[in-house]
């Protein structure tokens, strides 16, 4: 009987391939969250008490202006009409128009967006510059039970640093560097200087919290097997802790501080107000005062689909650096 060697099936091995799973998972993820992103905004309006127009136009508005205003909302159609037109203008870029300066939305926040971006980004990357050296210092210097007194205050003022909200802090910094010393301006998106102390609101909270974990991700990582057989062999210690210790300890703060830098982004809500930064947190806070529902639509948005990008990015970098995660999880 002559045998039949029959041909590997290509999409049978794609399918068992440890990176396709995890693309397939974590696309379904993400389609599936900015779904219910994008019908939680839809429906924000719908939830809120009275008539949405009204309440920004004002009591006194004339009656026709309101119901001008809702036909050209299109509040007046079914619910289920609503959300599909809702769906179709904005995925063909169309975010509504302000109710207050009568402006396109995506304007606003295309004006708004690059300030809040960068006050982010520039605190994320001042919290990890600080907390990975802080850390692996403090590592080193308590490892095996020693400085006991260094762990106690370093500890303890990692956690008071963390505890303090930004805004807090941007006060305080406010009246120290801005009223009291004159040496930087307190609001404002100005120039260079401008950025210090904002940045410094967002990043201190953050790199407490970045610096404990990694010196207990460090620490777990000194007592390993692994540095033990390195040390024998009487590496330098430079090389055991650049090639070796760090490497392994970065994996658990690098998920932390993608968390971190999703709540840098709501974050800069507060901190923009106390330094009137010409941002996303600053508008979406005026729109809930003017009661600007379409601009709070669109900024809201905007912060939650950052969330799922920067939470995305995190699990993608996480896989390249320890790809067993994608099989283990398969």
């Amino acid at each position: 009987m002559t045998s039949v060697t029959l041909a590997p099936r290509p999409l049978a091995g794609l399918a068992q391939n440890a990176w396709v799973r995890f693309a397939v998972r974590r696309a379904g993820r993400l389609v599936v969250s900015v779904w219910v992103l994008i019908t939680a905004s839809f429906m924000m309006i719908h939830l809120i008490p009275g008539d949405p127009v009204r309440a920004a136009l004002g009591p006194t508005a004339p009656a026709a202006l309101v119901r001008a205003r809702r036909t050209s909302l299109g509040l007046d159609d079914p619910l289920l009409e609503q959300y599909w037109h809702y769906l179709r203008h904005l995925f063909s870029g169309d975010m509504g128009t302000s109710m207050i300066s009568n402006l396109p939305v995506s304007e606003t926040i295309s004006d708004r967006l690059p300030a809040t971006v960068e006050l982010a980004v520039y605190a994320f990357l001042l919290a990890v510059v600080i907390a990975v050296p802080l850390g692996t210092v403090m590592a080193v210097l308590t490892r095996g039970g020693r400085g006991r007194r260094t762990e106690l205050a370093f500890t303890s003022t990692s956690v008071v640093l963390a505890a303090v909200p930004e805004f807090l802090l941007g006060v305080a910094l406010v009246y120290v560097f801005g009223v009291q010393l004159g040496w930087l301006p307190v609001a404002g998106r100005t120039g260079p200087d401008s950025y210090l102390l904002p940045v410094i609101s967002l990043a201190v909270g953050p790199a407490a919290v970045l610096a404990r974990i990694m010196r207990v991700e460090l620490l777990s990582v000194l007592g390993a097997d692994f540095i033990r057989t390195a040390r024998a062999k009487r590496l330098p210690a430079r090389l055991i802790y650049a090639r070796h210790a760090l490497p392994n300890a970065v994996t658990a703060t690098l998920t932390l501080a993608g968390l971190l830098l999703s709540s840098l982004v709501a974050g800069t809500v507060l901190v923009e107000n106390v330094f009137a930064w010409p941002g996303l947190g600053s508008t979406i806070v005026s729109s809930i005062l003017a009661k600007d529902y379409p601009v709070v639509q669109g900024i809201v948005l905007v912060y939650g689909l950052g969330v799922l990008l920067v939470n995305l990015a995190v699990d993608v970098l996480l896989a390249l650096l320890d790809p067993r995660s994608t099989i283990m999880e398969g």
